[in-house]
């Protein structure tokens, strides 16, 4: 039972898009980090270390040196159930329209690349302004909310008249939506969470910027999106089993239902529809390239 479930799980996650793997990422490291505390709570222990820390991103940078991976981890991790809901509903709205007009990866290396750059904007606020002199080697932060707010704004910059409905206000332009967001973050930096709210406005910066460029032709993101390409390589599994046709008569046919490919050509073209069914099954191929792989296999 418990395999089937794990199995389960997987299987919705590979079949998910790019928007609800990160919503299920961010709520997994949330419903990890409370019940690993949960324990402790029960039995009316302290837990032994501030978990929390060791994913969020410390404005100090003497301890960020100790902990770099929090300048990744902390844009996955929430503390409350508002906190989580409200960015997750977040990311879910504009991601999707992301997403549609932008493409996956690129949703995806805005996420990322936002996320970098509201802790770039957290840390140096609190290394340059003397309001945080005092409060700077304590202070961490953690929330998704730099990340989706350079989502938001950057489709919000792309489709700044696009309109979705929400409740109590109906249609309203996504311009207006991110406008108020960026204003509320400015307002309440005085009123607790400074450096959460500073961090936001780093991703929004990031989010406006991206899409202003974009529109003139360049990707801000491209190198992010070209690390993502190596990872997706050095992790992606190979086929185990390559097919080689040894037909003479295959080898010599110049003209097939295939087209007027050379057999080098067909075996390139077959080893790659192989990949195709080996990544997403066969169902993902087109019709065309179904008659192909069709047409080959008799020839073997």
């Amino acid at each position: 039972m418990k395999t089937s479930i794990i199995d389960d799980i997987k299987g919705f996650y590979r079949s998910s898009d790019i928007v609800i793997r990160l919503i299920v990422i961010n709520i997994s490291v949330f419903v990890f980090i409370n019940l690993i505390q949960l324990p402790f709570f029960l039995s009316n222990t302290a837990f032994p270390f501030k978990l929390l820390k060791w994913f969020g991103v410390p404005a100090d940078l003497f301890e960020l040196l100790l902990k770099p991976w929090t300048l990744i981890t902390y844009m996955f991790t929430q503390e409350g159930v508002f906190h989580i809901l409200f960015n997750m509903l977040m990311l879910y709205w504009g991601g999707m329209i992301f997403k549609e007009y932008l493409g996956a990866k690129r949703l995806l290396s805005t996420y990322l690349t936002g996320g970098i750059a509201g802790a770039v904007l957290f840390i140096l606020a609190y290394n340059i302004f003397p309001v945080f002199n005092d409060v700077k080697s304590l202070t961490f932060t953690i929330g998704a909310s730099a990340s989706v707010l350079a989502v938001f704004i950057a489709i919000a910059t792309y489709l700044p008249n696009y309109s979705i409905s929400l409740i109590l206000f109906g249609p309203v332009r996504l311009k207006f939506i991110a406008i108020a967001m960026v204003i509320l973050d400015l307002i309440n930096m005085q009123k607790g969470n400074s450096g959460g709210h500073i961090a936001h406005l780093g991703g929004a910066i990031y989010g406006f910027l991206f899409a202003k460029n974009l529109q003139q032709g360049r990707n801000l993101g491209i190198y992010t999106e070209k690390i993502l390409d190596w990872l997706t390589k050095l992790f992606d599994k190979k086929p185990k089993i390559k097919v080689v046709y040894s037909n003479p008569e295959f080898k010599k046919e110049k003209n097939t239902n295939s087209g007027n490919l050379s057999a080098k050509e067909r075996q390139k073209r077959m080893d790659e529809i192989l990949d195709k069914i080996s990544k997403s099954g066969y169902d993902s191929l087109s019709k065309e390239e179904k008659e192909i792989l069709f047409d080959m296999s008799k020839k073997i």
